[in-house]
């Protein structure tokens, strides 16, 4: 028989699943795409730092996970790891990156070594490992910082982020997230290498794993608790984490090599976000502190959206991401809550 999608033959199809691996695989995002593929009949290999850390038990009672789900320690920079991981897959999803929390006290080994040389680790044991096809998990903040993009133009694809304007502006997750796109696309050309560069944008929605709160759900969970600090009020282009494993898995299935894709809803502003939730739970504290930002991009999704991809209205997402907050314990009064940097006062302009 002939070659399958993959590079898998026909025989191997009906003999066993489709084998690939998710970096990361504990985290929020991540851990929706493991689910989505068990789901789906895939076979996962997951990459944490711990398999035997009780946080990431979470992964081991999803439905399809005994028979289909293989847990790898890992580590993006110790590449002899990633090929252990690879290993058998024709696919990878590298979810892994650090998304800081506060401001960084050393950014080249907080955010940047970790996220590029992480990256090159990724690139080479696909290659090393036969490793068809990579969908590579970005920002769309490697798309919005972006100070000679012409005014009034719709921001798409097209669009990346000035790596300078980050670097003096010291926004170095998009920095870090331009940089390792610009890698894996030039490894892609040169290699071979199917990739595919998915830029999602703030991501909202119920938790899989309960015992760590992520860092865009901290925001959520700030609005509705309050506290001492000052958000902007800026637009952000938000999206469900089920959304997010929906197009990555959309994606690999039908994404050609080397493209790009933004991904959320219509941007809204932390100011609107405030009163959709007080309309839906108005017994909360809620942040009171906010301040107007001159900041409004537009933004386009057609692209994704022209592949099927078919999103789920904002009330749903904030609906289950409260209700999930409240089941973990997250909503309660005794435990202290912080906006996470990157959404406080004063930031960055254009």
């Amino acid at each position: 028989m002939g070659q399958a999608a993959g590079g898998r033959s026909m025989e191997s199809l009906m003999s066993s699943p489709p084998r690939v691996c998710v970096t990361g695989g504990g985290g929020f995002i991540a851990s929706w795409l493991v689910k989505l593929l068990l789901s789906r009949g895939y076979a996962v290999h997951a990459t944490v730092r711990d398999p035997c850390d009780p946080k990431n038990a979470f992964l081991e009672q999803l439905d399809g996970a005994a028979e289909n789900l293989r847990l790898f320690k890992a580590d993006m920079l110790d590449y002899a790891t990633l090929t252990a991981a690879f290993a058998g897959c024709e696919g990878v999803f590298h979810a892994a990156s650090p998304v800081p929390d506060g401001k960084l006290v050393d950014p080249e080994k907080e955010m940047m070594v970790p996220a590029i040389e992480g990256t090159r680790n990724v690139l080479k044991a696909c290659s090393a490992t036969n490793v068809q096809k990579l969908i590579q998990v970005s920002s769309v903040l490697a798309a919005l910082f972006n100070p000679g993009w012409p005014q009034g133009k719709v921001r798409d694809e097209s669009s990346w982020s000035d790596k300078e304007f980050c670097r003096e502006n010291e926004i170095w997750y998009a920095l870090a997230k331009t940089e390792a796109e610009e890698i894996a696309l030039e490894y892609g050309k040169k290699s071979g290498l199917h990739v595919i560069r998915f830029c999602p944008g703030v991501v909202f929605g119920p938790l899989l794993q309960h015992t760590v709160l992520n860092t865009t759900s901290k925001v959520l969970v700030y609005i509705l608790k309050g506290g001492p600090d000052t958000m902007n009020n800026k637009s952000w282009p938000i999206v469900d984490v089920r959304d997010v494993a929906d197009a990555m898995l959309l994606l690999y299935n039908k994404a050609g090599s080397s493209e790009r894709y933004l991904c959320s809803l219509d941007l809204v502003d932390m100011k609107h976000l405030l009163e959709i939730l007080k309309s839906m739970y108005p017994n909360y504290n809620y942040a009171d502190k906010m301040v107007d930002m001159d900041y409004r991009i537009e933004m386009t999704t057609d692209k994704i959206k022209n592949l099927g991809w078919k999103p789920r209205k904002l009330e749903e997402t904030l609906a289950d991401s409260v209700e999930s907050y409240k089941e973990a314990g997250f909503l309660q009064a005794s435990e202290p809550c912080r906006l996470p940097f990157m959404f406080l006062v004063p930031a960055v302009q254009q």
